[in-house]
């Protein structure tokens, strides 16, 4: 701040003063919500742009031709099988993460199992470490098993990041729901079984539909496994984005990332929907 204008500050009356630092709050306030609507929007826009872009040359701000000429091209060739097998690829593993772990979360959340804190840490090792390394060693071993280049491998190798989504989420779940009510279903004479399906399940149901989205989401945005296991002969949409903005096919790349962050949008509206501030809290407490 200049002096001058310290001193007229200094110098003018309380109400004066108390509006003129309101309007400076506003001003901040706006400049940073203005940055961070244009670093979020900033290159969602330029993908929308670049997608409906026939022709596009320097030193044109904006596309000299429009038109949906490369989205007819995209849904034409080999985007829609690509779209399909990430779409069956991430379905397949959401069930079978949820078939795994929710017994496993509510055994590990309820039970004292010795070195509880060392089985959750070998969930979330391949995440602790870079993914290029980790896949290229899980690919050697899939090449002695004939998993390469394989539906079955490339499952395979999508739930080794989903498992730890999954098991970490629900686990928190878990032990954010009270245990003074499995213990009164237990004094009514409900069994263990009965406890679990009829009491527990209901209540854990908004979690488990959190951990199934952010496992799904996972799945269908998963590149390097993708690549290394699958390509060249099953291509998810990352893969065939990767691709295309190789061969600098922009177009066609935008494309692909528009159909793939639709899904996306629409699934985490969802989960905010069903992620509650207890599953956080219960986050990582063992």
């Amino acid at each position: 701040m200049s002096k001058p204008l310290e001193v007229a500050l200094l110098t003018a009356p309380m109400s004066e003063r108390g509006a003129w630092f309101s309007t400076l709050r506003l001003t901040r306030r706006f400049t940073i919500y203005a940055i961070s609507i244009f670093m979020i929007f900033g290159p969602l826009s330029s993908l929308l742009l670049w997608s409906v872009a026939e022709k596009w040359f320097w030193p044109n701000p904006f596309p000299t031709q429009w038109g949906f000429k490369y989205w007819q091209q995209a849904f034409e060739g080999k985007m829609l099988s690509s779209l399909g097998l990430s779409f069956g690829i991430a379905i397949v593993v959401s069930i079978i993460c949820l078939v795994i772990t929710v017994p496993l979360a509510y055994v590990i959340a309820r039970n004292r199992i010795p070195l509880k804190h060392i089985v959750l840490l070998i969930f979330l090792l391949p995440q602790a470490f870079p993914q290029l390394p980790v896949f290229s060693n899980v690919m050697v071993l899939m090449y002695r098993w004939d998993l390469v280049g394989t539906l079955t491998g490339l499952i395979l190798i999508h739930l080794v990041g989903a498992l730890v989504f999954s098991l970490w989420t629900l686990v928190s779940v878990f032990q954010s729901i009270a245990e003074p009510l499995e213990e009164a279903s237990y004094m009514l004479g409900g069994s263990r079984i009965y406890t679990f399906f009829h009491v527990v399940l209901p209540i854990a149901l908004p979690g488990i539909i959190a951990s199934t989205l952010l496992v799904f989401l996972y799945s269908l945005d998963e590149f390097t496994g993708s690549l290394l296991i699958g390509a060249p002969y099953h291509i998810t949409m990352p893969v065939f984005m990767y691709n295309a903005a190789g061969g600098y096919e922009m177009q066609v790349a935008s494309v692909t990332s528009v159909l793939l962050m639709i899904p996306g949008i629409l699934l985490l509206f969802l989960l905010q929907k069903y992620m509650r501030s207890e599953y956080l809290a219960a986050f990582g407490r063992v």
